[in-house]
């Protein structure tokens, strides 16, 4: 799926998991992403207005499934078998669906995408 202005197609590329990320799974097997607050405009917002120094961000039920499996080997064409497999019908549109998943990712630099 592409971008709007943008001539890359999501599904051939590799996420990769940014190294300062830290994630956890609860019991029902959701991940949520631990990101730092940091820089002057975000230490000003945690001083005057009390905003948190960590965020935590939850994924989905899809997100969760996917996100242990980045491990900057395996294409976005590849997860989306392997979710296709896991959740059947319940994950279509799956390729568009999994293309904005990464597309968000990869505006947040929660992942690096590489060919």
């Amino acid at each position: 799926m592409k971008k709007k202005n943008d001539d890359r197609n999501y599904l051939e590329f590799i996420p990769e998991k940014s190294e300062f990320l830290t994630w956890s799974t609860d019991e029902l097997g959701i991940v949520t992403l631990d990101v730092e607050n940091k820089g002057i405009f975000n230490t000003i917002a945690q001083t005057l207005f009390k905003k948190p120094r960590i965020s935590h961000i939850h994924l989905d039920e899809l997100g969760s499934f996917v996100w242990p499996l980045i491990d900057g080997k395996t294409d976005i064409t590849a997860l989306g078998v392997l979710v296709k497999e896991e959740f059947g019908e319940k994950a279509e549109p799956l390729y568009p669906r999994l293309a904005k998943f990464f597309q968000v990712l990869e505006s947040y630099h929660f992942v690096k995408l590489n060919k």
